[in-house]
This record gives structure tokens, sequence and C-alpha cells, in this order.
């Protein structure tokens, strides 16, 4: 036998044995040999990129703990492990096996693989699930609705989405909620028709349904993004009127689209979320330091990195990713060493391509030790599918030794 089929049967195996797994725990109180409870399979499963022991952790939760709210992030998890492998096929089985169990007929039961299912980009699934519900016994609402719309909008099927909206509560007879219209709002922002969006808005307020400050945020994001920037003022002085939709989101995508010029102008929306008793947070000040790096203001740049503790906030991939970058852009790539030794111990790394500049820049400084450290730690902390590129960009560099010759370079700042 080869070992790819061998690869594949143990593959099938493993998921037919997991679904069997949940199927059995759920249904006969039973439990497996190691039960652990929701929050640690969540744990595990954000530091485990085999699809196959994804499975295992899945169906080790105890019974005690598969409520349908607490199992959905588990359950998500395990499907984007097995869609990084593109296993569609056991990602059906694996979702379809939970249709035995008797919580199904529980609406956020049944909701949680319906979204599950637009996560793995499977819309045509999702909605195969929704019109099944009549047959599981499963009782309808807005909110298994939201779900099925939630599907379309994961699976970028978003032409799908005002489609259904006008057909689906009539059909059944309930109507859409304020969750509903945000999300067919996006659906219609995704699609580069934020106009359409804005006649959804007016229809809100003519049925009194309330608008979140999400989907007034999601409007004004889409406007700016199309370079309409006279209709998204005309948004933003609706939202400062009525005032109840401004929030650190809203002030996020306003700075968003200034971040590029005078870092002055960012500074002062900062100071005016804080007059309005609003706590900028991490992205917020992400933003301030792109547009300190766009300017070639690097002292400046680091220091809003240095103050993120003193204003309650704390680093994530996407500041690691941009100091990272702009240190690079400016030569100073012993100095982005050392971000990156602090992205590894917070366990917030950036991209490979980010990293991928920083080694190609150790490389020229001759910082082969670094270079080969960083190597070798990259390759332990990513997915395989990215581990490929790493080994790839090893060779290019002639560093084929990394795992031996970096082996000390980072021990002090591992965890």
């Amino acid at each position: 036998m080869s070992s790819s089929l061998a690869l594949r049967q143990a593959r099938r195996l493993s998921t037919t044995a997991a679904a069997a797994a949940v199927t059995t725990a759920t249904t006969a109180g039973g439990s497996t040999s190691s039960t652990i409870s929701v929050s640690k399979a969540k744990s595990k499963l954000k530091t485990v990129f085999d699809p196959d022991k994804a499975l295992e952790i899945y169906s080790s939760v105890s019974p005690h703990y598969t409520s349908p709210f607490s199992s959905r992030y588990t359950q998500e998890y395990t499907v984007r492990r097995l869609l990084k492998s593109h296993r569609f096929s056991d990602i059906e089985s694996f979702l379809e096996s939970h249709k035995r169990d008797p919580k199904i007929s529980q609406e956020p039961f049944l909701c949680s693989l319906i979204r599950s299912y637009g996560i793995a980009g499977m819309f045509d699934q999702a909605l195969n699930t929704y019109n099944q519900m009549e047959e599981l016994g499963t009782p309808r609402s807005s909110i298994s609705f939201n779900a099925l719309l939630y599907a379309g909008i994961a699976s970028k099927s978003f032409n799908r989405v005002p489609e259904l909206f006008d057909e689906i509560p009539k059909r059944y007879g309930f109507s859409p909620d304020k969750f509903t219209y945000g999300i067919l709002i996006k659906a219609y922002c995704e699609m580069g028709s934020p106009e359409l969006a804005i006649e959804r808005l007016k229809e809100m307020e003519e049925k009194g349904v309330e608008i979140t400050a999400v989907t007034y945020t999601t409007v004004l994001h889409s406007l700016y993004k199309k370079g309409e920037d006279g209709e998204a003022e005309k948004i933003w002085s609706q939202m400062v009127e009525t005032g109840r939709h401004l929030d650190v989101g809203a002030y996020n995508v306003r700075i968003m689209n200034l971040h590029g010029e005078n870092p002055e102008n960012v500074k002062g929306l900062i100071e005016e979320m804080n007059s309005n008793g609003l706590k900028p947070d991490t992205i917020t000040y992400n933003y301030l330091m792109t547009c300190y790096g766009r300017n070639g203001m690097m002292e400046e740049a680091e220091q809003v990195y240095k103050d993120l503790a003193e204003n309650g906030c704390k680093p994530n991939a996407a500041t690691f990713r941009t100091l990272i970058f702009y240190l690079c852009k400016k030569g100073r790539f012993e100095t982005g060493y050392q971000v990156f030794k602090e992205s590894v111990r917070v366990h917030k790394m950036p991209d490979f391509n980010t990293l991928k500049y920083l080694v190609e820049g150790l490389v020229k400084k001759s910082k082969m030790k670094e270079a080969k450290g960083m190597i070798r730690t990259a390759k332990k902390k990513f997915p395989p599918n990215v581990v490929k590129a790493w080994e790839k960009l090893q060779k290019e560099l002639g560093l084929v030794n990394a795992d031996e010759d970096g082996a000390n370079s980072l021990n002090s700042n591992q965890t």
C-alpha cells in the first residue's frame, strides 16, 4: 500500500471515529477515555494545526460541556483545521454526523452547523441544513435565518444574501431583526454597493428597526473604501447627530482613512475619542503607528509601541507586523529582530511576508545566527502549509543548517 493511500485511509478512519465519538457521547451520555472541558479544547485547538489531532481534541470534550453555545467555537476551530487541508468531504461527514444528535431539535445547535458550513465555504450545504429544519424537528426563527445569512457572508456568497432576505421571512412568516438587516447591509457593502446599503438604512428607520453602531460603521467603511468620501461624511454627520452610534469601531474606521496623512490628524481624532469618553484600543494605536511609519517618523512609531501598556492596551500581531515592516524599511533589522523576539514571547507573531523581509535583511547584514534562529522558531510556530514556504526561503538564503546552528539563538525568549 502506498504511503499516500495509507494516509487517506487513516484520515477517513480518524474522521469517522471522531464523529462516532461525538455522537456516542452526546446521545448515550457516554464519554471518551479522557474528557476535557470546552475551554481546554479551545486552548488546545488554537495551537494544533493537524486536522486529525483537531478531531481527536473535539471528540474528547466531555458531553457535560456540550451545550449549543459553549461547543460552537470548538466546532468552528475543528472545521477551520480541516479546511486548511482542503478536506471538504471530511468537513461534511463531521457536520452531518451532528444531525443524529438529539440536540439538533434545538435551534442554536443547528445554527452552529449552518455557521460552520459557511466558514468552510460550503454555502449549498448550509442552505440545505436550513431547509431540513422541519424534517429535523427544529423550530425556525430569525436566529437560524441570521445564521444562514452569516454563512452567506462567511462563504463569500454575498449575492445570495439579498435574495434570501427578500424570500425566506415571507415564506415562513417572521420579521427580520436588527441583526438580519446588519448582515444584509454587510453583504451589500462587500459587493461594493454601499448605495443599496443606505437604502436599507432608510427602510430600517421607516420600520422602526434599530440601527446598530456596527451597521453604521460597516456602511461608513464601505463608502471610504469606494472613495465616496462625501457620502461617508454624511453618514458620519448622522452618527454625530444621534451620538448613539459613535464608538471605538466607528472612530477606528475614520482614523484608518486618515492614517496615511498627517499624524496630527490622527492624534486629533484620538483626542476627540478621549473627550467623548471613548478609550482608544490597540487597533487605534496601530493606525497611529502606521501613520508615523509612512511618514518616516520611526522614533514616534516606536514610542507608540512602548506606550501601549501605559494606555491599557496589549500589542497584537498587527502591531508587531507594522513595527517590524517599517523598521526593515529603514534598514533597522537588528531592532526588528528584537521586536520579533517579543512577538514570539507573547504568541503574536506577524505573517510570513513580514518576517521574510526581516530574515532577508538580517542575512544582508551578515546576522546569520539571528536569521537561522528566526527560521528555526518560525518553523515551529507556523502551520504546515506555511512551513513549506519557510523551508524554501531557508534554501534560497543558504540557511539549510538553521535547525542546528540557530538552536540557541532564541532560547532566552522562548516560552
